[in-house]
């Protein structure tokens, strides 16, 4: 797939997450690493890429997953490699929420991450989901950004305030 099919796919996913199903909380982890972009006055910041998009490398329980940032995301969406460097085996979870994606219906795992840190804006115990198949990137969605003070985009970056 292109790179710019695969943005548009993944910029049109709509996620409708029906209530129900279990949620496997993924251990906690110690920080691993400091994350790369400094925040300032209580805010991060993720440059807009070449490609218009907001690539956010984000510390999720101690590992650096690289997401595509879409407001249009109900909750945080992992793919199953993603989910894999979190500890978790794909092959191991329960795909039982209906999740409605620009790939078709399909059903997806929810899991707890114990936290989400971009910039330094973290927030702590983000429902996710893990989508077996479909997303060709990660997607930061609404169960992180809504649970921010704010967060606007401006021309150049998107701006998350904790």
């Amino acid at each position: 797939m292109l790179l710019k099919e695969s943005a548009v796919l993944v910029m049109a996913t709509v996620c409708a997450v029906a209530a129900g199903g279990g949620v496997m909380a993924l251990g906690a982890r110690s920080l691993a690493h400091a994350d790369a972009q400094i925040p300032t006055a209580g805010e991060g910041r993720v440059a807009k890429a070449a490609d218009g998009h907001f690539w956010a490398r984000a510390d999720v329980d101690g590992a650096d997953v690289r997401f595509l940032v879409d407001t249009g995301a109900s909750v945080v969406m992992l793919t199953p490699a993603d989910a894999e460097r979190l500890g978790v085996d794909p092959k191991e979870l329960r795909y039982t929420r209906p999740v409605a994606t620009a790939a078709g219906d399909q059903r997806g795992a929810a899991v707890m991450l114990d936290h989400v840190a971009i910039a330094g804006a973290r927030v702590d115990h983000v429902e996710a989901m893990v989508i077996p198949k479909g997303l060709p990137a990660s997607l930061l969605g609404m169960s992180y950004l809504g649970r921010l003070s704010s967060f606007k985009a401006t021309p150049q970056s998107l701006v998350l305030d904790r």
